[in-house]
């Protein structure tokens, strides 16, 4: 399988926001959440279409030096994506914000997401930070990121349970800044 992560622009931003309403649907199973009044996996009534949805989403590239958005491609066929926020949309100390991450479920447990991952580290040095749920329904997603990190770190990185703006979550940190590190 060929994996390519690309950065999108204005005119690709269709292909990720078709493939958000599934992430939203997987994020469902971890939270136990149901779609809205309209049908529509968002925490508010206010979002009628998966158009409304959309237009929030447009923020992603309005800011071309600021937020990254990744596409992730199989064999030419998209796949998932990765959404990076720099600062201001960052913890104070962070440099880079891992603000969604999402691979279509058949291509998972084949390494994909974690090569994919990597791609994207490897783009920008400096100190990395990404929240997951920490409830057991999200177990699968705390051993990724738990080995995917550790493997890209050679082990040197940061897990702890806190609070956030997203409330109560899993917060891995890291800086791939040193020479230390050794992508795989």
């Amino acid at each position: 399988m060929k994996i390519d992560v690309r950065l999108t622009d204005k005119s690709e931003a269709y292909i990720i926001k078709n493939l958000y309403p599934l992430y939203l649907y997987d994020l469902s199973g971890h939270y136990g959440r149901i779609p809205n009044v309209h049908g529509i996996y968002e925490d508010s009534d206010d979002f009628r279409t998966l158009n409304d949805q959309y237009e929030v989403q447009n923020i992603w590239w309005e800011k071309p030096e600021v937020l990254f958005p990744y596409l992730i491609l199989v064999d030419g066929t998209p796949a998932g994506f990765i959404l990076i926020a720099t600062p201001p949309h960052c913890n104070k100390g962070i440099d880079y914000f891992v603000n969604e991450f999402f691979l279509i479920q058949s291509l998972r447990g084949k390494g994909i997401a974690e090569r994919a991952a990597n791609i994207v580290f490897d783009q920008f040095k400096g100190n990395w930070e990404l929240f997951t749920n920490p409830l057991e329904k999200n177990i699968s997603g705390q051993k990724f990121w738990r080995r995917s990190i550790s493997n890209y770190t050679n082990g040197v990185y940061t897990e702890i349970n806190g609070e956030t703006f997203d409330g109560q979550k899993t917060i891995f940190r890291f800086d791939n800044s040193g020479k230390q590190l050794i992508s795989k």
